[in-house]
């Protein structure tokens, strides 16, 4: 791997995207939730840096193992997520993954009766933020273990 490979090219880049993650926690205003997703997006996308990255904060912001283990089949474990998490952890999924195509219509209602118009926008604009920085930390090949905060 080159060194350029496991850096940004462009800081502007890291600075743009830092900027829109900022926003987005900030009008969602929940940083348990902001981490719920960010981490993951970051499953389904395998980026180890941005997991490793997010378990951390989330730890920080009072997860518990629990809830960080079992994130990965939420469904199942419904009753350790509440209704709003559980439909951001869906409309997650459902932009996250679309090989399938257009998130669905019910996914969508759902994420919108539990947020509102300005809560729904910022959701949307964390999940598309972490999905950008997920993309760019696997193309760089950024292993996990170098966060700071």
């Amino acid at each position: 791997m080159t060194a350029a490979r496991t850096r940004l090219l462009d800081p502007e880049v890291g600075r743009s995207l830092s900027a829109l993650s900022a926003a987005a926690k900030k009008g969602l205003g929940d940083p348990v939730l902001a981490e719920l997703v960010m981490i993951r997006a970051s499953q389904l996308n395998h980026c180890a840096f941005c997991l490793d990255m997010h378990l951390t904060l989330a730890r920080e912001n009072g997860v518990d193992e629990d809830r960080l283990g079992l994130l990965a089949a939420w469904e199942e474990a419904e009753d350790r997520y509440d209704g709003r998490q559980r439909a951001a952890l869906a409309l997650t999924e459902a932009m996250t993954v679309l090989t399938d195509g257009f998130v669905p219509d019910e996914v969508y209602d759902r994420a919108a009766k539990h947020f509102d118009d300005g809560e729904l926008a910022h959701l949307i604009g964390l999940i598309t933020a972490i999905n950008s920085w997920n993309r760019l930390m696997v193309a760089r090949r950024i292993p996990p273990g170098g966060y700071t905060p």
